[in-house]
């Protein structure tokens, strides 16, 4: 069988930045173990696998190299992407995802691309892991939990910048993941984000933690539109606006590869 496969830089204007998702666009599901396998054999963040009912409207599905995500954030932006770039006349698309619901995604003039998604705030915890507070080399602000990960907040950006996590500790933390942030004097806020339990050691730039990272600042900040950097190695740059129960993430993307693989 002959696929065809993008790999495009998301939540970045230059290649070599952000985030790299592969998208493959198929008529009918491959297998789980197909669909495992391929996200193992490209080896980035993630591979989304999107399933075409209509021009506007299409089924998502994430695998990273070690397991199926349940919602990830720059995959569909490169899959938005992908479909926007075959279809010129198409402004706004909708995928379907088992464990988020409806997500709807618009181009915008401007260049960006704006998903919609559910707001996952997280929440205050008292009784913070052993796991947590040893796999991190600088101890929290605060921490709280939603139902991706743990957040440590940091007195400034300088923490999030140089801390160094121990992965084999945060590991004992699955299925949840963990997420660094603070205030920041170039952004609204800047973040790390570890996941050794569901896709390796630092994911460049996540866009389902801005689900709850946005609501969590608006809140500090008392503001709904801020601007957010993932600090990782690649860096990159969301914008987020809050509103009621929903986030909306704007970013860009780049084409990096187009060809086909043998499966």
């Amino acid at each position: 069988m002959e696929l065809e496969i993008n790999v495009v830089d998301a939540f970045t204007d230059v290649v070599f930045k952000g985030n790299s998702a592969a998208v493959i666009i198929t008529k009918d599901w491959l297998s789980d173990e197909h669909m495992q396998s391929i996200a193992i054999e490209n080896n980035l963040s993630e591979t989304a696998y999107v399933k075409k009912i209509d021009i506007h409207n299409y089924e998502i599905r994430w695998f990273s190299p070690i397991t199926e995500i349940d919602f990830c954030g720059h995959a569909t932006l490169a899959a938005s992407f992908v479909i926007f770039a075959k279809n010129d006349d198409v402004k706004n698309i909708n995928f379907y995802a088992e464990a988020v619901g409806n997500l709807s995604v618009t181009k915008m003039d401007s260049g960006y691309i704006q998903m919609d998604f559910p707001s996952r705030p997280p929440e205050t915890i008292k009784d913070i892991p052993a796991a947590l507070l040893n796999g991190l080399s600088i101890a929290p602000k605060e921490v709280l939990l939603n139902n991706q990960a743990y957040f440590v907040v940091y007195e400034n950006e300088v923490d999030v910048t140089s801390v160094v996590p121990n992965n084999e500790l945060l590991k004992q933390l699955a299925p949840y993941d963990v997420v660094v942030t603070a205030k920041s004097n170039n952004y609204d806020f800047v973040s790390r984000y570890f996941w050794p339990a569901n896709g390796g050691d630092e994911d460049p730039v996540t866009g389902s933690i801005h689900t709850g990272l946005a609501p969590y600042w608006a809140g500090k900040l008392n503001k709904s539109r801020l601007i957010a950097y993932q600090a990782s190695k690649r860096g990159g740059n969301i914008i987020c606006k809050v509103a009621d129960d929903r986030v909306l993430l704007l970013g860009k993307a780049v084409q990096y590869l187009k060809g086909t693989i043998q499966v």
